[in-house]
């Protein structure tokens, strides 16, 4: 593509953003998506058995692409070095068997993770960190109150969820970008009135070595208001090196702590919450000192209608790290996100969202930019570019 059809190409999507934007405001169900209810079959044995699916895809346009045009990163499955792309955001069936004392749970299919200040990944480099059966897990749930869960499992930290159906906007944010996905082990969760609480021992960051306690605590104070806390450790260390097959070695060597609260009436969804994570040194992993990453970030959602509404998310971070770590650094260690090393960033992102049954559009536009030390950054053809504007837009189908 010629260097003036991007420009044209970055125009028209750029313009077409700023009018949807107020046009949406104008006239959205809340969002994370809203699944339709599902499809019920009896299975015989197993009873009665739920069937959800999400079929989407996504184009989108970004200035500063790391890499610049054709790199060893459309190599691997990434499309981050691309201006203008396209890629599937989900293909997924879930499965799920809801009442009795035996539960289960099954998700299956194609997904990506898109992530703000990272580059963006194709469903087949993501599928690669988790397979086909991302999240699947038996649970045995006695009574209302108290089950436990074995298998894959979603993580209990941050705000945001793995896959872009179960958030306001497309993509991830920078506090996520630090955060595991999804684990390996056993849950326990229990509920007492206004209190509920979870406790997990995983393998964190799907390393396959099961020393890792996580946990949530939640207190709903009324209706509209719901305090959270969490928090994750390794139990000793994990001994990974770079080639094992945590998808973050050095994020199951760390410790993550947070706090969330959530108010939910009405049109409106408010959430913030703020996160802390200290890295110990790994020398194996080529950090040779400990190193602190903490932000806060504020979620927003507000329901024009019942099938418009708007997501917005602001974020802040700062980014310790080994010194001299960047993206255009050989070394194997990392921040746990795509920002170099003592660096500083912001983010904004706003989501205009269409549903209506079970098909849903909706656009972004997203900003992130940072301050870092001289010749270190997370964008553009050497990677010392510290902002970065994505325009993006999503479209599907849900049963």
């Amino acid at each position: 593509m010629s260097r003036y059809s991007n420009r044209y190409f970055r125009r028209a999507i750029l313009a077409s953003l700023c009018v949807g934007l107020p046009l949406v405001a104008g006239v959205a169900d809340a969002s994370p998506l809203s699944l339709p209810n599902p499809l019920t079959f009896c299975a015989g044995p197993l009873g009665q058995l739920d069937v959800q699916g999400v079929a989407s895809g996504m184009a989108f346009y970004q200035d500063n692409p790391p890499g610049g045009g054709d790199t060893e990163a459309d190599l691997a499955g990434l499309l981050g070095a691309k201006r203008v792309g396209a890629s599937i955001t989900n293909g997924m069936v879930i499965i799920q068997k809801e009442n009795g004392p035996i539960q289960f749970y099954i998700q299956a299919g194609a997904y990506s993770f898109p992530t703000l200040a990272e580059p963006i990944p194709s469903a087949t480099n993501d599928i690669n960190l988790f397979g086909a059966l991302p999240v699947a897990y038996l649970k045995i749930a006695p009574s209302s109150n108290y089950s436990v869960e074995i298998g894959q499992l979603p993580t209990l930290i941050g705000a945001e969820s793995a896959f872009t159906y179960q958030n306001i906007n497309i993509e991830r944010g920078l506090l996520w970008d630090m955060e595991p996905i999804i684990s390996r082990g056993i849950q326990f969760n229990g509920s007492a009135g206004p209190l509920s609480a979870s406790l997990a021992w995983t393998d964190g960051y799907f390393s396959n070595r099961y020393n890792v306690l996580s946990g949530l605590l939640s207190y709903a104070i009324n209706g509209a208001n719901t305090v959270s806390i969490y928090g994750q450790g390794s139990l000793g260390k994990s001994r990974l090196s770079s080639n094992d097959v945590a998808y973050s070695p050095i994020g199951n060597e760390s410790q993550i702590y947070g706090i969330e609260y959530e108010y939910s009436s009405g049109p409106w969804m408010i959430e913030p919450y703020f996160q802390y994570m200290h890295t110990p040194s790994a020398p194996d992993l080529g950090v040779d000192h400990s190193f602190d990453n903490y932000g806060g970030s504020l979620l927003a959602d507000y329901s024009f209608t019942k099938t418009v509404s708007l997501g917005a998310r602001v974020e802040y971070l700062h980014v310790g790290g080994p010194l001299g770590y960047g993206l255009n650094s050989k070394s194997i260690a990392s921040t746990l996100t795509g920002l170099p090393a003592d660096s500083h960033a912001w983010s904004i992102t706003l989501t205009p969202t269409y549903q209506d049954g079970g098909f849903f559009a909706r656009a972004e536009l997203s900003y992130v930019t940072a301050s870092a030390p001289a010749g270190l950054g997370f964008s553009g053809a050497d990677g010392t570019n510290t902002n970065q504007l994505r325009g993006m837009v999503e479209t599907g189908f849900m049963f």
